[in-house]
């Protein structure tokens, strides 16, 4: 199974970028936005995908460890679509997930989240963009599901402080299953990123995640994205804990590509 979906994931990477050639080619006349994608940082891009056009975000891989516990991630991927010039649909799936615990190692696939984004400025221009993006998490009955319904709303915020900087934030309202309680908790959860344009292609970010709900949890992020086009971008990052009751440590890498 996990020979399949690295087989997927390099297939997916070969045809996007193919196809990431043609469409940079047409940019000019299409006038497409500029790529604006939801990774690699956790704070989302209120930008949406323009109207007609398809969007893959795709973590290749993601290595996650805490206390007694490992999980690798293969090749989960956001999907997105343009229905409107201010609104994009997102259908969020990991084909191959394992983990591993003190009691033994589990695998398999993930749940679906379907999103929706909708923006209410910004998306054409202007030194701010805002948005709604409600999701829903679908439970798929594998092996890693908890076989319940969840979702939440995200709010991102984007401001651009001049041509080499950017800011962003979102708050995130999350209605999730309880598996100790065997009920539903709501978590509130926070982000603030800082961008860094380094060139016209190579950029870098550093971001602050907490989550509130029990104990509360820090985290601190930080990576690189390389722009192959203006419609492909390559990253690398990573997530550790800042305190106790956050997960020690993640990384991921993986692309974005707009057609």
């Amino acid at each position: 199974m996990k020979n399949l979906a690295i087989c997927l994931m390099l297939a997916s990477a070969v045809s996007a970028f193919a196809g990431s050639e043609a469409v940079f080619l047409e940019q000019g006349k299409q006038g497409l936005r500029g790529l604006a994608a939801d990774r690699p940082d956790a704070t989302e891009s209120p930008i949406t995908v323009d109207k007609g056009y398809w969007q893959i975000e795709t973590s290749a891989v993601d290595y996650t460890k805490d206390f007694n516990f490992q999980a690798w991630t293969w090749a989960e991927t956001n999907l997105k679509y343009g229905v409107t010039d201010s609104m994009d649909l997102q259908f969020i799936f990991a084909p191959y997930i394992e983990e591993k615990t003190k009691d033994g190692i589990e695998d398999g696939t993930s749940d679906l989240i379907v999103r929706l984004k909708y923006n209410l400025w910004g998306n054409d221009g202007g030194e701010s963009a805002f948005a709604l993006l409600p999701y829903m998490k679908a439970p798929l009955g594998g092996d890693l599901s908890n076989n319940e319904w969840e979702g939440g709303l995200i709010l991102p915020y984007s401001y651009d402080i001049n041509e080499k900087w950017s800011f962003g934030c979102q708050l995130e309202w999350e209605y999730i299953y309880n598996d100790e309680k065997d009920g539903y908790d709501s978590n509130l959860l926070q982000t603030a990123v800082l961008g860094y344009e380094i060139s016209a292609t190579w950029g870098v970010y550093l971001e602050y995640l907490g989550i509130t709900g029990g104990h509360y949890q820090a985290h601190a992020s930080g990576g690189v994205t390389y722009a192959v086009t203006e419609l492909f971008q390559l990253d690398i990052g990573a997530v550790a804990g800042m305190n106790d009751a956050a997960t020690d440590f993640s990384t991921f890498t993986g692309f974005t590509v707009k057609f």
